[in-house]
C-alpha cells in the first residue's frame, strides 16, 4: 500500500487547537503526495469555493506609446483555504495572446504565394479582432487539473491582447518581459493593481513564489520566453509544441516557407491575428510594429536570416535561463515543426540545465502524460524528492502504435546507439532510381521540371513523371530504427537564378484509405533555397547551369520503418502546401554522384545492411 506524504513546509503544518479533553481535532487542508505526485485533495475540489480574481501587473516597458509602463491583465484561481487558513501554494501559470479572440478569416488576409521567387506578392488585407471575454475569467485552462491538486493557477494575456496593454510583437522582447513581470509580482518584486490605470495595489500573499509554466503552441512559446530572462521563481517549464524561432517557423534554410496548413502566413499575418488589445492603441502599434519593424525586417523577397529574425530566435537568448524544462513535441507536427523543440533541448543539455524531452508520433500539440507533468511540477514546485532529477533516461518517445500515455524511455534523443549511414543515388528518372549505401560511378545527372500544381503526395505515388526525382532503397527484411536529424547534400544546377528546393523522405508502398496512420508515408521533410548554399544570411542569384552544393538538415525524427517497407528520397522543387508557387518550368539538374543522404540509424551501417539482407 502506498504511503501518503504530507508536506513539511511551515505553511502546510497541521494545526491542532486544544479545546478540551473531548474536543475534535481540526486539521487544515494541505497538499497530499503519493508516488511523487500531488494528489486530488477533496477540500480543494469545490469549484464554487475557489477564489477567482483579476488584476493588472505593471511591467518594465511601454510599447503602446502612451508614456506609461504597460500593465498585463492577469487572473488568479486558488483554493479558498489560501484566504481562510493562510495556506500558501505554488503557481502553475499559462500566458497567451489568444484568450480574448482572434481575427476572422478574410479574403486576401494571407500573402499571395502565386508569384515568382524574389518578387513581392500583392498587398494583403488586414483583419481586425473583435475582443471577447468577461472579467474576471481570462481562461479556464489548467484549472480543473491543478487547483484540486493543491496548485494555484494564473493566466495572463500577452502584450497588446485582451485587456493587457502594450503592443503585440510576435516574439519581441516585451513578450519575454511580460511573463517575467507576472512572476516578479508573484514573488513580491513587481506591483499589481486592481485596475488598468489605478493605484490600488494587489499582493500575492497566498503564493510561495515558486512558479511552473506550460501551454501549447504560442502558449508554449511564452514559458520559454519567460525562462530566457532568468527570472527568479520560475522553477520549471513544460512547453508543448512551442515556436522557438519565428524564422524557423516562416522560413527554411533561406526559403520563404509557410507553416503547414497556413499557406501564405507570415509574421505580420500572425500579428493581425492576435491583436485584440485596446482599439484606441491599435493604430500606433500597427504603424510602429507591423508596418515598420515587421515590414522592414521580415523580408519575403530573399528569405535570408537577419537581425530581425535573430531577435525572435529564443536559442540566441538562453544564456540567463535557469529553469528546468520538460520539452514536448510531435514528430509529425508540420505546423510548428519538431526542430523547434529539439534545438532548445539540445542547447539546454549543453548548458547543464535539468531537462528531458517527450516526443510523440502525432501532429501539432499533445501534452505529456499527466503523471509525467505532475511529477515535474511536484518536484520543482513543492520540493518533493520523486527521482525526476535523477532519472537516467532523458528522452521519452511514444512508439508508432503505442498510447501517448505510454512512451518508451531512452537515454537520450537522438538515440545514443544511432550512427550516421550514408546513402547514394543511382539513376532512374523519370521513373525511380536507387538509394544505396554503396557509392557507384557513372550515374550522371538527372533533371526535374518544377510544377507546383503537383503535390508531394502525387509525385511520390507517380510511376513516371519529370516533375520529381525519386530514389528508393531495397525492401527491408528487418525493421530499421531512425533516430536523429537526417542530412542531405545535393549538387544541383538551376535553369533560373532562383528556385525552390523540397525534399521528402517517405516510406513505401504509399498507404491510403481510412486506416492510414499519421506515421505512414511521410517520414520527414526539408526545404532550402539554393541561393543560400554558402550563407543563411546572404543568398546570391544562381548562375543558370552552374552547379552548387546545397547542404541542409531535414526535420528531426525517431521512427521505426517496418520490414517490408522501402525508404524513398523524393527531390522536387515547389511544394504546393508549403512554398511559393512560381510559374512552372524551372529545371533543376541533380548531379547524382555529388549528392548524398545521411540517415541516423540505430545500430549504424551494420543494422541497415542486416535489414536489406536476403539471407
Amino acid at each position: 500500500m502506498n504511503r501518503l506524504i504530507r508536506s513539511t513546509f511551515l505553511s502546510f503544518l497541521l494545526t491542532v487547537p486544544f479545546l478540551s479533553a473531548n474536543a475534535q481535532t481540526t486539521v487544515k487542508a494541505v497538499p497530499v503526495f503519493e508516488n511523487g505526485q500531488a494528489q486530488i485533495v477533496p477540500e480543494f475540489t469545490d469549484a464554487e469555493k475557489w477564489i477567482r480574481t483579476d488584476l493588472w501587473v505593471e511591467t518594465s516597458f511601454d510599447t503602446d506609446g502612451d508614456g506609461k509602463k504597460d500593465r498585463m491583465y492577469v487572473d488568479v484561481t486558488r483554493p479558498y483555504q489560501t484566504e481562510t487558513e493562510g495556506l500558501k501554494l505554488p503557481v502553475i501559470y499559462e500566458s497567451s495572446p489568444y484568450y480574448s479572440g482572434v481575427a476572422p478569416d478574410v479574403e486576401g488576409g494571407f500573402w499571395d504565394v502565386n508569384h515568382e521567387l524574389g518578387q513581392a506578392g500583392k498587398a494583403r488585407v488586414h483583419a481586425e479582432v473583435v475582443r471577447t471575454g468577461k472579467r474576471p475569467i481570462i481562461s479556464n485552462s489548467q484549472i480543473a487539473t491543478w487547483v484540486p491538486r493543491g496548485f494555484i493557477v494564473v493566466h495572463s494575456s500577452s502584450p497588446g491582447t485582451g485587456l493587457s496593454q502594450g503592443s503585440p510583437t510576435v516574439g519581441g522582447e516585451n513578450e519575454s518581459l511580460a511573463p517575467k513581470a507576472v512572476i516578479d509580482w508573484l514573488n513580491g518584486r513587481a506591483n499589481g493593481y486592481t485596475s488598468a490605470d489605478g493605484n490600488e495595489k494587489v499582493k500575492a500573499y497566498w503564493a510561495t513564489g515558486k512558479v511552473g509554466m506550460t501551454g501549447t503552441s504560442y502558449n508554449g512559446t511564452i514559458p520559454l520566453a519567460a525562462a530566457t530572462t532568468g527570472v527568479k521563481g520560475l522553477e520549471v517549464i513544460i512547453p508543448i509544441a512551442p515556436n522557438t524561432s519565428y524564422y524557423h517557423y516562416y522560413r527554411s534554410n533561406g526559403l520563404v516557407r509557410s507553416p503547414g496548413g497556413y499557406l501564405g502566413e507570415d509574421i505580420d499575418v500572425l500579428y493581425d491575428f492576435i491583436h485584440s488589445g485596446d482599439e484606441s492603441k491599435r493604430a500606433y502599434s500597427n504603424a510602429k510594429i507591423r508596418d515598420t519593424e515587421m515590414k522592414n525586417g521580415q523580408d519575403r523577397i530573399t528569405g535570408d536570416y537577419n537581425d530581425f529574425w535573430a531577435g525572435r530566435d529564443y536559442l540566441n537568448q538562453m544564456k540567463p535561463m535557469k529553469a528546468a524544462m520538460l520539452m514536448t513535441h510531435g514528430f509529425n507536427d508540420w505546423n510548428v515543426m519538431p526542430e523547434h523543440s529539439y534545438r532548445i533541448y539540445k542547447k539546454a543539455k549543453e548548458m547543464g540545465l535539468e531537462t528531458a524531452i517527450y516526443y510523440h508520433q502525432n501532429g501539432h500539440g499533445g501534452q505529456p502524460p499527466l503523471e509525467m507533468m505532475n511529477k515535474w511540477f511536484t518536484h520543482y514546485l513543492f520540493g518533493i524528492d520523486n527521482g525526476i532529477q535523477k532519472e537516467e533516461n532523458k528522452a521519452f518517445i511514444v512508439r508508432e502504435n503505442d498510447d501517448v500515455n505510454n512512451p518508451t524511455p531512452y537515454k537520450d534523443f537522438p538515440n545514443p546507439e544511432a550512427k550516421p549511414v550514408s546513402f547514394y543515388l543511382t539513376k532512374g528518372a523519370p521513373k525511380v532510381g536507387g538509394l544505396t549505401t554503396i557509392s557507384s560511378s557513372n550515374q550522371g545527372k538527372e533533371t526535374l521540371v518544377d510544377n507546383y500544381s503537383f503535390t508531394g503526395e502525387s509525385l511520390a505515388r507517380a510511376e513516371n513523371t519529370d516533375h520529381r526525382l525519386f530514389y528508393v532503397s531495397p525492401k527491408l527484411t528487418k525493421d530499421v530504427h531512425l533516430s536523429g536529424v537526417p542530412q542531405i547534400t545535393i549538387n544541383l544546377a538551376s535553369s533560373k537564378p532562383a528556385a525552390n528546393l523540397s525534399v521528402w523522405l517517405v516510406s513505401l508502398p504509399w498507404n491510403e484509405g481510412r486506416q492510414t496512420k499519421i506515421t505512414d508515408n511521410i517520414i520527414t521533410r526539408g526545404w532550402a533555397d539554393p541561393q543560400n548554399h554558402a550563407s543563411i544570411r546572404k543568398g546570391e542569384p544562381l548562375i543558370p547551369g552552374k552547379f552548387y552544393k546545397v547542404s541542409f538538415d531535414l526535420q528531426p525524427d525517431d521512427q521505426i520503418i517496418k520490414k517490408g517497407q522501402q525508404i524513398g528520397l523524393l527531390i522536387f522543387s515547389s511544394d504546393k502546401e508549403f512554398t511559393l508557387h512560381p510559374e512552372p518550368g524551372t529545371k533543376l539538374t541533380v548531379d547524382l554522384e555529388g549528392t548524398q543522404l545521411t540517415l541516423p540509424i540505430v545500430g549504424g551501417q551494420k543494422a541497415f545492411s542486416d535489414a536489406i539482407s536476403t539471407n
